[in-house]
């Protein structure tokens, strides 16, 4: 019996510090502080404004800037991600955004993002928005990924809706791998990689 729990003993001594998972606020503040994962950092929930941002227990909410793309049809353009156009939007620089009915806006993070080779990252949307209709989306924070996130937000309501620039918008989740991925979004020179600014839908030459 003795020599069972030496060895349980030594398995846990051997296995690593940190466990594959969803990764917690003291994990998030190490790689912010020392690995720039995320810049600036704040580190706790913070709300200058109302709506909260910072380091929470399992994630860190993040702000959106004051540059906005606003969806307009005025041009009769036609949505192509192949071929996508800038003429469907018009460009503001504002504190307070109105995001017209069933239309949506494109911002992005204040916070410049620097993902390590083992950790994939899921955005959610801020549940005071959501609870007014407005949808926040964004795909995953591959590995070895770093840039602005540009974030769409979606009015589904038949009302104009208002977004807070330099306020709490999206909850970001950092989900860690067993072991580092082969082939990291840096290696395979992605095409949004180290994008500044809100950055339109790309086609790989």
């Amino acid at each position: 019996m003795q020599k069972l729990k030496t060895d349980v003993q030594g398995v846990i001594e051997e296995m690593p510090q940190t466990l594959p998972g969803i990764m917690p606020d003291h994990w998030i503040r190490e790689q912010a502080l020392n690995h720039g994962m995320i810049e600036p950092f704040v580190e706790k929930q913070t709300a200058e404004g109302k709506i909260s941002y910072g380091l929470s227990s399992y994630g860190y909410d993040s702000r959106c800037s004051n540059e906005f793309k606003i969806f307009t049809n005025v041009d009769n353009a036609i949505v192509d991600p192949k071929n996508f156009t800038s003429d469907s939007f018009v460009d503001r620089e504002t504190d307070v955004c109105i995001i017209p009915p069933n239309s949506f806006v494109l911002t992005r993070s204040v916070e410049y993002f620097r993902i390590p080779k083992d950790v994939l990252v899921v955005c959610l949307g801020k549940s005071t928005y959501a609870r007014c209709g407005l949808i926040v989306n964004v795909t995953p924070l591959e590995p070895g990924w770093e840039g602005h996130v540009t974030l769409e937000i979606s009015n589904s309501t038949p009302l104009p809706a208002k977004v807070y620039a330099n306020e709490g918008v999206a909850q970001f989740l950092f989900f860690k791998g067993s072991s580092d991925c082969e082939v990291s979004y840096a290696d395979r020179a992605g095409k949004y990689m180290k994008q500044q600014g809100v950055t339109l839908p790309r086609i790989k030459e």
